[in-house]
């Protein structure tokens, strides 16, 4: 028999070995403690697969959640935006205390020397 390589094959074993102890009672009466607890720790470990999905279906849809939030808040964030520049117009240095970047003007444009192509 292969040795168990999932958590699922080790307690599908522990469970097939657990049962077959429960209808051979009478020949392992000095280990009962230990099947005890060895069902006590598959019933846990059966117990924490459970909140462990429903766990990952929460977390779905927190992140479901959060990506509507955030998505509502950039469009409302890009009004108020707008309402602040409104407000005190786009090249106000009152913008710099909202973290908006004031208009400044254009740079001036570098003229670039014409390139020259040597004739071969």
């Amino acid at each position: 028999m292969t040795q168990p390589t999932s958590y699922a094959d080790h307690m599908r074993l522990w469970d097939h070995r657990l049962r077959a102890m429960v209808q051979n009672g009478d020949d392992f009466e000095d280990q009962n403690t230990r099947r005890v607890r060895l069902q006590a720790i598959l019933d846990e470990a059966n117990s924490v697969i459970v909140a462990q999905s429903a766990a990952a279906a929460a977390k779905q849809d927190h992140s479901q959640r959060l990506l509507d939030l955030m998505t509502e808040g950039r469009k409302l964030a890009t009004f108020l935006n707008a309402c602040i520049r409104a407000q005190y117009g786009d090249s106000s240095e009152k913008l710099a205390e909202f973290k908006l970047q004031p208009f400044r003007g254009r740079r001036p444009q570098v003229e670039q020397p014409p390139v020259v192509e040597s004739a071969q």
